[in-house]
């Protein structure tokens, strides 16, 4: 079922105005918040969608994609690394599958940001491209959050055949819209793909409400935000409601969003290459969504904050079912030609300590830490960075989140020099002080 990322909240709870958007709704018999998108953004922004398998809780860099099979063993840890068919590149031995399609991939090694301690304001880091701001002695000042790049391009781009253009499947510690609003943050799929009565009920009318009464419904609610466009003395808020209902009554009307959610229209080969698992049938899914027209999916996959028996966990659960669902997924992108127009991210909030605790796990660590990035525009086949023979600290030259942000940017067509403005008016840029790194981009 669908639900929308609340991002950050206030003591004072749900606000009248919120109310009001929900209770639009509900009279024509929908269950989506009336806040659910912002207005299609007008421009020539690049046609480029994206796909983002987040590793929430941050996957081990050093038993995945950065392997150190010379340093001393409380450092290697236990797993071995394995060819992939681009020489010079290892991946893991759970990794096989992917190990076949690492020419579709730039492993970039070079990104390093220093919040190694809490998981909200390191995904606030990798999701944004923004750090917190220090002040003189160091410490972090201002509360500003900035939108994460799915919402970025929710604003910049809009919606597509009736489709939201931000969508996450699960919920990540951040990935809002930030200071620019709830409106762009992403429509949130909780349901799990792989089961078997999954459905996603809000892409179809409520029982009983047919297609004639729901818009009879909608010509109701317009003469009552006419009424209440005389009464109010702010029209911001009625116009956001205007706006997001008809959208939502888009998408509960979309063809497009049928089909695109109609998983049984896969062959079973298909489906078994993704995986039968909650992962790997929202992979298969985002590729379904790309293809109807959404700009961007985000699949937040759990479980990765492995402080205690880290091997385990990667061996017999993490690593097999990532296996699966990523190469699957970059194989048919690329057999239907999509990878020419979409971009593949895979990447967490941070890396994990080179050294194994005492619990044969390995705990937070910043200064080093691995994307994956595949797609339109990326230069593949190739590792960008690399870090010493510990993974304790990027060898030669590293880059800032902000760098980071600017590549994906870059990448995604997103307009990294446009000015936005906070709540209280203050103008923000998409992106300040942050450079593409050259090397990744094709």
């Amino acid at each position: 079922m669908f639900d929308l990322y609340r991002s950050l909240t206030n003591c004072q709870g749900t606000s009248r105005r919120a109310f009001l958007r929900v209770g639009s709704l509900s009279l024509l018999g929908l269950s989506l918040p009336a806040w659910l998108a912002a207005r299609a953004a007008q421009g020539g922004a690049k046609d480029v969608s994206c796909i983002l398998l987040w590793t929430e809780g941050g996957m081990s860099n050093v038993d995945t994609l950065d392997m150190k099979p010379d340093a001393p063993a409380e450092y290697r840890g236990q797993f071995l690394p394995i060819a992939s068919n681009v020489p010079g590149i290892d991946v893991c031995e759970h990794l096989p599958l992917m190990s076949r399609q690492m020419d579709k991939v730039c492993l970039v090694k070079s990104i390093a940001h220093t919040e190694s301690g809490d998981h909200v304001a390191a995904t606030h880091y990798m999701l944004t491209g923004y750090p917190q701001r220090p002040d003189t002695s160091g410490q972090p000042v201002g509360s500003t959050v900035y939108p994460a790049f799915g919402s970025l391009v929710a604003r910049q781009k809009g919606w597509q055949n009736g489709l939201p253009p931000n969508i996450s499947f699960g919920r990540e510690s951040y990935g809002g819209g930030g200071y620019m609003g709830s409106a762009y943050n992403p429509l949130i799929i909780q349901g799990d793909p792989a089961a078997k009565d999954f459905r996603v009920e809000d892409v179809s009318l409520a029982p009983g409400i047919s297609p004639e009464r729901a818009a009879r419904r909608r010509t109701m609610i317009e003469r009552l935000d006419a009424w209440q466009r005389d009464v109010e003395k702010s029209r911001g808020a009625l116009l956001d409601r205007q706006q997001f209902y008809a959208q939502a009554f888009d998408l509960l009307t979309s063809p497009a969003a049928k089909k695109a959610f109609a998983l049984s229209e896969e062959a079973d080969a298909v489906s078994d290459r993704y995986g039968r698992t909650r992962e790997g049938q929202a992979a298969l899914l985002s590729r379904r969504l790309i293809e109807a027209g959404v700009r961007f999916v985000t699949i937040v996959s759990g479980g990765w904050d492995t402080h205690a028996d880290n091997f385990n966990s990667l061996k017999n659960r993490l690593l097999p079912t990532l296996d699966k669902a990523w190469s699957a997924l970059l194989e048919d992108l690329g057999q239907r030609g999509l990878l020419d127009s979409t971009v593949v991210i895979c990447a967490g909030e941070f890396g994990r300590t080179p050294r194994v605790n005492g619990a044969a796990g390995r705990d937070h660590y910043a200064p080093c830490n691995v994307v994956a990035i595949s797609g339109a525009g990326v230069k593949t086949a190739q590792t960008v960075g690399a870090t010493d023979r510990k993974a304790e600290q990027v060898a030669g030259r590293s880059h800032s989140t902000l760098d980071y942000g600017a590549t994906v940017m870059k990448l995604l067509g997103i307009d990294g020099t446009q000015e936005y403005r906070t709540e209280d008016g203050r103008p923000v840029l998409v992106n300040n002080g942050g450079q593409p790194i050259a090397e990744v981009l094709a």
